[in-house]
């Protein structure tokens, strides 16, 4: 019984940090977006947008982890110089593929719904994104990583980390380190 409300007493005294976190990294995920757009805004055109937006996305996205999540167990096998030109790599064609979607002067519409924390230092902040017509269920996965920075995004129930990692795992299981660092400089250049 006294185990109990002493439990009950640290989950109460917690809670508020725990809706402080939810909020602090939901607060800088509509940061995030806003800067986003208004770099959208300020580009004229589609194929100046991706590096008018690498600066913004590099500060909100940690493509460092989201590159190593990628490439799976791998990645340990990765010299550093190796590790540093696969996230350059992964985060060029993420940024492009990202760019590629928008057109300059048109905004989506996105619902924030309630934040949720599945683990420590670990914030899911789902949306509802309708853009051009289409309604879209939009999970943004955050960790704290000096900040909250954004380490995967779930479109329709499709982790962007898990559609790479099962490409990425392929080739490396093919040719290690080299092989991966390939495929990705060849999907860098179909992306241009």
């Amino acid at each position: 019984m006294i185990c109990r409300l002493l439990f009950s007493v640290a989950l109460l005294a917690a809670r508020p940090a725990a809706i402080a976190q939810l909020a602090e990294a939901e607060a800088r995920l509509k940061s995030a977006v806003g800067e986003v757009l208004a770099v959208a805004d300020r580009t004229a055109s589609r194929g100046a947008l991706h590096e008018s937006l690498r600066p913004v996305l590099r500060k909100h996205v940690s493509f460092e982890t989201m590159t190593r999540r990628a490439v799976g167990p791998g990645w340990r096998q990765f010299t550093p110089a190796q590790q540093q030109q696969a996230t350059q790599l992964f985060s060029t064609l993420i940024i492009r593929s990202y760019s590629s979607k928008f057109t300059p002067g048109e905004h989506p519409a996105i619902t924030y719904k309630t934040a949720a924390s599945p683990a420590a230092g670990r914030v899911d902040v789902p949306t509802i994104t309708v853009y051009k017509g289409s309604r879209f269920s939009v999970n943004y996965r955050m960790e704290q990583e000096q900040g909250w920075k954004i380490t995967d995004v779930v479109i329709e129930g499709v982790s962007l980390i898990a559609n790479y990692r099962s490409q990425l795992d392929a080739q490396f299981k093919k040719g290690g380190a080299n092989a991966v660092i390939s495929s990705l400089t060849q999907s860098v250049s179909r992306s241009r």
